[in-house]
């Protein structure tokens, strides 16, 4: 079982437009609703693939129950907290000649709430994953990530970081299977820009050397870097092909390396799943089919 990890989740209501008018009133071409948050994201591309999954998090409120909803409309299981006030975020999002993205805040949570999830997480068992992907409410500590694998620490649950900052400096010393910052996230974490291949697979292993036991790092238009818990270094590149959307890719990316490990523990296969799954994405207006993913498999091939 894969869990999912998604403290921040909204209702993402996506409106498409021709051209986005400052001085006039702008008519959608088309609106809908949709789930949003990394880690639901990683969960939808896994339950596509067929591996089993679960989200986890906080939800509040009538928008909180419709995201559930539509969680399960999708065949996705969840066993969100509900909070006792409050109301899921609705994030607006506007595609157009160019992306407005306007995020709310969510809902307050309290100490009461972190036991009432952490409690959730006594079911993970030795063998399981579990992916923490994004940000934090700022009504959370800024431990809770920490908080939650100390929780796990010696269950041998394969646990998955995608996250920025101290968010990910901290957990380190928990020995995560797998981190997944992005070229730029890299380079912030250690006060540098990473330019070069050398440069990113430099400060790849220092993070290995700080606790990571695989890192992963997507290079948009360069596709990614693996390196792993041997320190063997793949890379891999892109399919070409017109960006609709780069909204989920790195998470669509996690989710197939995750289910490439479990399919076959090879590393190599799952990097070629990983960026499929990415590639997939980046070419759809939302997360990926099963299909399209393998249709970008069979473009793509790994190097040294």
């Amino acid at each position: 079982m894969v869990y999912t990890v998604t403290l921040n989740p909204a209702l993402d209501y996506v409106m498409r437009l021709d051209r986005l008018d400052s001085e006039d009133i702008n008519r959608a071409k088309s609106a809908k609703i949709i789930s949003g948050g990394k880690g639901t994201n990683v969960s939808t591309i896994l339950h596509r693939l067929g591996i089993e999954t679960k989200a986890l998090g906080f939800a509040a409120g009538f928008t909180g129950r419709r995201f559930v909803e539509l969680l399960a409309e999708d065949g996705i299981e969840s066993d969100f907290t509900f909070l006792p006030k409050g109301e899921t975020r609705i994030n607006v999002k506007i595609k157009a000649d160019r992306e407005l993205d306007i995020n709310a805040e969510g809902p307050a949570i309290t100490e009461d709430d972190i036991e009432m999830f952490l409690g959730k997480l006594d079911c993970v068992k030795d063998g399981d994953f579990l992916v923490l992907a994004g940000s934090i409410p700022k009504t959370l500590p800024s431990d809770i990530y920490e908080r939650i694998l100390a929780k796990l620490d010696g269950r041998g649950v394969k646990c998955v970081v995608d996250a920025t900052g101290e968010l990910l400096l901290n957990v380190l010393k928990y020995r995560p299977f797998l981190v997944k910052p992005n070229h730029h996230e890299l380079g912030e974490l250690f006060g540098v820009v990473t330019k070069t291949d050398e440069e990113i697979v430099r400060y790849a292993k220092k993070l290995k050397e700080a606790g990571a036991v695989n890192v992963l790092v997507s290079r948009g238009k360069d596709g990614a870097t693996l390196v792993d818990e041997s320190g063997e270094v793949s890379n891999i590149g892109i399919v070409p092909g017109k960006v609709v959307s780069s909204s989920g890719c790195g998470d669509s990316m996690v989710a197939g390396f995750v289910a490439g490990v479990i399919e076959k523990g090879d590393y190599a296969y799952a990097l070629h799943l990983g960026a499929a799954a990415g590639n997939a994405t980046a070419f759809s207006e939302g997360l990926a089919t099963a299909s399209e993913i393998a249709d970008n498999f069979g473009k793509l091939e790994i190097f040294k």
